[in-house]
């Protein structure tokens, strides 16, 4: 299109590693995990994956991404939104549903039409869809959007496992702190 975004980037990303990914609105940072993520081609240029290599179809399943939106079906609930992606990974999804329940806290509000909550309880569900499948690569837009203090030291502490658990997560935040 007519706005350049990105334009001479050269960047390696690490596993076990958290990359912060700092910057102003409109900057190019969501535009970067769009790359990252597969879901936006760069005009020029590659991404590869060690050792999944550059297929986007094989990338795509090593992806847990949570975005500025849910990226989920607000009529269904938040468990059966958590249930069908655990599916569509060919999960079995009575463990997984145990695991991801207690790992974010999902009280009664994932059993609600996920239209029907707040917007930290639908960040908490996404980031559990997300994570379900324990991908190697964590891609984390603004993740903090919505959550209270609780919510971000449980935040901060499920992103250190995942880092710790050997993925490269990358965070794109214009509020590092």
């Amino acid at each position: 299109g007519a706005t350049v975004a990105l334009r001479g980037v050269d960047a390696t990303f690490h596993a076990r590693r958290l990359t912060l990914v700092e910057g102003a609105n409109g900057s190019g940072k969501s535009t970067l995990l769009g790359i990252l993520g597969t879901l936006v081609r760069p005009t020029s240029g590659t991404v590869v994956y060690p050792p999944i290599g550059a297929d986007r179809t094989l990338v795509r399943r090593h992806i847990g991404w949570l975005s500025h939106e849910t990226l989920a079906y607000p009529d269904l609930s938040g468990r059966q939104n958590i249930e069908l992606f655990a599916r569509l990974c060919g999960l079995d999804i009575a463990p997984r549903w145990e695991h991801v329940a207690d790992r974010f806290e999902l009280g009664p509000f994932v059993d609600r039409p996920l239209r029907t909550c707040s917007r930290g309880q639908k960040q908490r569900i996404s980031l559990a869809r997300a994570l379900v499948h324990e991908p190697c690569v964590v891609l984390l837009d603004e993740p903090t959007t919505g959550l209270d203090k609780a919510g971000v030291a449980r935040l901060l502490s499920i992103v250190d496992r995942e880092v710790s658990r050997g993925a490269m997560v990358i965070v794109v935040s214009h509020e590092p702190e």
